[in-house]
């Protein structure tokens, strides 16, 4: 028999999902701080998937158990956090070692609609990342964002004025500068775990050009390269700029053209021949990139060893 699946609960407000958790009615209805201290059990325990309509940001402590972070697992005796974008899915599967401490930060996306932060908020690419690619902060980083937090529970426990809202978004909008540079310092500190991943990155690149595949296939994209190597998009990008300064379509871009020299140099076939190899419909585009990333023709190139 096939297996049943439950469906993920969409979540549309910051005041639905009080109700769904059991709590007082938010202080106000686009945006919301509580504890995890002061969730019910059955709330902190629930495991079903959900989908939220507005962001949330996690900041968990005092962990019963492991951590994954990627594909690894690390014990955390400081805070955690994570970074969830409206119509992101988020499923906790192994609740039982959930934290014990820290907080939710709730924030419908009408709360900053007349911000300079709203546009601002796809430039954060860590909202993008997956949930096992949380940002672990140190002692230090934890206290300053502990200390931001409750900056933010003072303005939004006290009596609303005219100036209430632009004060929390001023805050929230120092939370994510702050975690932006967390999370830079965290991909250069966790070097093994970078630079492994940057290395499985090369393989799978060179596998790729190296085989049928891109004949198949054509170019390998970012999202097929993440989903190989188990991380998200946005997260792979991210790191790879800070190791390298260059995207994942850049390093896509740079095995295609090492790939494209060596042909250029060891075999006769014609470049409109290479470029089909490589996954190109017109042998223009690919001559096109080439020339862009080596400022000569694949045919000048070619002669330049000759």
């Amino acid at each position: 028999m096939k297996k049943q699946t439950t469906p993920p609960l969409l979540i549309n407000s910051v005041s639905e999902l009080h109700r769904l958790m059991a709590l007082p009615k938010p202080e106000h209805p686009l945006v919301s701080l509580i504890h995890y201290a002061d969730l019910p059990e059955n709330a902190r325990s629930a495991s079903q998937a959900f989908v939220l309509n507005f962001y949330m940001i996690c900041i968990k402590k005092d962990f019963k158990g492991k951590l994954k972070y990627g594909q690894q697992y690390y014990d955390f005796d400081e805070g955690v956090v994570s970074f969830i974008s409206p119509g992101q899915l988020i499923a906790e599967p192994d609740p039982g070692d959930g934290p014990r401490a820290g907080w939710l930060l709730m924030v419908h996306p009408d709360f900053i609609r007349n911000y300079p932060l709203a546009k601002k908020m796809a430039a954060y690419g860590f909202f993008s990342y997956a949930v096992h690619e949380a940002l672990c902060l140190s002692a230090r980083e934890e206290a300053l964002i502990e200390g931001i937090l409750g900056n933010i529970a003072q303005e939004y426990r006290s009596a609303i004025d005219p100036y209430s809202q632009d004060v929390i978004v001023s805050y929230l909008e120092v939370l994510l500068n702050y975690s932006n540079r967390f999370y830079n310092r965290q991909f250069l500190t966790r070097k093994s775990a970078s630079h492994d991943l940057l290395a499985r990155l090369e393989a799978l690149l060179a596998a790729y050009f190296a085989g049928e595949q891109v004949r198949e296939r054509g170019l390998p994209t970012v999202q097929y390269v993440s989903d190989q190597l188990n991380v998200s998009p946005s997260y792979l990008s991210d790191l790879l700029r800070t190791l390298t300064g260059q995207s994942t379509q850049q390093h896509i871009h740079n095995a295609l053209i090492r790939k494209a020299k060596e042909t250029l140099t060891t075999t006769s076939l014609s470049v409109g021949e290479i470029a089909y190899g490589l996954g190109f419909e017109h042998p223009q585009s690919f001559s096109k990139l080439f020339k862009s990333k080596t400022n000569v023709s694949p045919l000048a190139f070619r002669l330049s060893f000759n």
